[in-house]
């Protein structure tokens, strides 16, 4: 299996896909044209990515069958064009979780202390105590956290330890409001956590912001949650609170975080924004990191050796897996749930030619087969197929099918 990885990437990595038997193609600096162009003349297999995009030319330039993602998002991958190609994307969640979730604590507290102001003017041979002595400090704040995945499982855990309350929301609580139940803590990694500090449901994001000292944003960014964070959210921040976004520059609205800013006194930790370079060195403006209040830093929430490392076993274990088993790990591109509205077992015995012979007659009566599964009995005399089909087979069909094959034992079918 070759693999072509086009981005910075571990050099354990590295050496755990050759020992998987992999032949590797380490291309860091490819991009645009030239990937499309090394996708193609290198036939590839699997396409290793951090924040290279994957355009839809390229997945027409070659014959990859698996992207991975080195790390959590996917945002960079035209997934729709590689899903109606058939080419899996995988990604490795949860790996960077505590790399992003202490630069989100180190955001908060530059912010809070004005630690960048504090070294900016030590360099420049100016000692203002009187000045930089003024901090709110976070202790019994509350913490106010959009999104519940892994990072803000992380970023929660660590605000007990700050002595803050929390309250979340999340698509996943259902607008729900009030103490967090058991259940819930714990079907969100926020058990721990609980039973350190207070943790609370708001119905919406309006309602975390209006209770809230501190807001961290960690959405994914989607159709639903693109500028979800705007003015509605950030209008109801009190005067002076903190906004900490280490999610995708997307989910906010700049804009309408400049307003707040500038109106209302409202301070910002980012480390993304919508219009990032797209190489790791250039040129970058974005008006709202000039903003007195404001601290950014540049994408580096994931940055850490640590979190690279864990990246990178994480990418070799998937690669390893689809190519021993063909099953791939944390795939984000398979159907929740197919079309299929009927199911046609067949008892049959295991011999050739038996399923053949039921996909021929599906076919002819334009039946599409959505899902295969076929359970083979002890001793390999007898199996159950069970087919997931789009469209109900005609009785005639059918028993065109039993008739058929003497194989075939018996069929049954059965709406889904």
């Amino acid at each position: 299996m070759k693999v072509l990885i086009a981005d910075k990437f571990e050099q354990s990595g590295i050496e755990g896909l050759k020992a998987a038997g992999c032949d590797v193609l380490f291309e860091p600096d490819l991009k645009d044209d030239a990937l499309a162009a090394a996708i193609g003349s290198s036939g590839a297999d699997v396409l290793v990515v951090r924040s290279t995009k994957v355009t839809e030319p390229m997945l027409d330039a070659g014959r990859l069958s698996l992207i991975v993602r080195a790390g959590a998002g996917y945002n960079t991958i035209d997934v729709a064009a590689a899903s109606t190609r058939g080419i899996y994307v995988s990604n490795c969640p949860g790996k960077n979780a505590i790399a992003v979730a202490e630069l989100a604590w180190a955001l908060l507290l530059a912010v809070d202390r004005r630690i960048p102001d504090n070294v900016a003017d030590l360099r420049a041979g100016t000692w203002n105590k009187k000045e930089y002595s003024k901090a709110r400090g976070i202790y019994g704040q509350t913490l106010g956290v959009l999104g519940i995945g892994n990072i803000a499982a992380e970023v929660v855990r660590r605000a007990a330890a700050f002595g803050m309350n929390v309250v979340i929301w999340s698509r996943r609580f259902d607008g729900r409001s009030g103490p967090i139940s058991e259940a819930d803590a714990r079907a969100a990694g926020l058990e721990q956590a609980m039973r350190a500090t207070a943790i609370a449901l708001a119905p919406t994001p309006e309602a975390v912001a209006e209770q809230c000292d501190v807001l961290s944003i960690h959405l994914a960014l989607g159709k639903e949650t693109r500028g979800m964070v705007g003015e509605s959210v950030l209008s109801k921040l009190k005067p002076g609170a903190v906004v900490i976004n280490t999610a995708r520059g997307e989910v906010m609205d700049h804009d309408a975080l400049a307003k707040a800013v500038a109106g209302r006194g409202v301070r910002a930790g980012l480390d993304v924004y919508a219009n990032e370079p797209s190489a790791a060195t250039g040129d970058f403006a974005d008006p709202v990191v000039a903003l007195p209040g404001v601290y950014g830093t540049h994408h580096i929430g994931a940055s850490t050796d640590q979190a690279q490392e864990a990246i990178a076993a994480e990418t070799v274990r998937i690669v390893r897996t689809y190519k021993e088993t063909g099953r791939v790990p944390n795939v984000v591109n398979l159907a929740r749930q197919t079309p299929a509205r009927f199911r046609l077992i067949v008892r049959h015995r295991d011999r050739p030619g038996v399923l053949a012979h039921v996909f021929d007659h599906l076919r002819e009566g334009n039946i599409n087969v959505q899902e295969t599964e076929n359970i083979v009995f002890e001793g390999a005399e007898a199996a159950v197929a069970s087919i997931n089909l789009d469209g109900e087979p005609a009785a005639a069909l059918i028993e065109r099918i039993r008739a058929g094959n003497a194989d075939v034992l018996d069929l049954q079918l059965v709406t889904v």
